[in-house]
């Protein structure tokens, strides 16, 4: 994967309705850093961030089968979240499904290039 494509992947979690603001934060400083002299360390802060943030599909199926996330979404909404997220897993997926994390999955499998 080439930097440009990573880059697109960072965008890509930037725009995710499902990112959190301060990883939202990190990624446009990363953007924003690139071609210049802090941006090794903009990558750096990024890849902790996404490191600390990326669910992995174990951790939501409790959180969509949850009361809170029946609070969050609405019963029907966590209940489609909830048998999608076993359908991931069922598939072999061992991610969140969320656009936020498939993205920063990405980005994490190729740090390297990143860095």
């Amino acid at each position: 994967m080439t930097k440009n494509e990573l880059r697109q992947k960072v965008q890509d979690v930037i725009d995710a309705p499902s990112c959190y603001e301060g990883l939202r934060q990190t990624a446009r400083a990363y953007l924003d850093a690139v071609g210049k002299e802090n941006e090794h360390a903009a990558a750096e802060k990024l890849i902790r961030e996404l490191e600390q943030d990326v669910q992995s599909i174990d951790e939501v199926i409790p959180f969509f089968a949850s009361e809170q996330a029946k609070e969050l979404f609405g019963a029907d909404q966590a209940a489609a979240m909830l048998a999608q997220a076993k359908q991931v897993k069922a598939d072999g997926g061992d991610t969140c499904f969320c656009p936020a994390c498939m993205a920063g999955r990405t980005i994490l499998d190729h740090k390297d290039e990143l860095l």
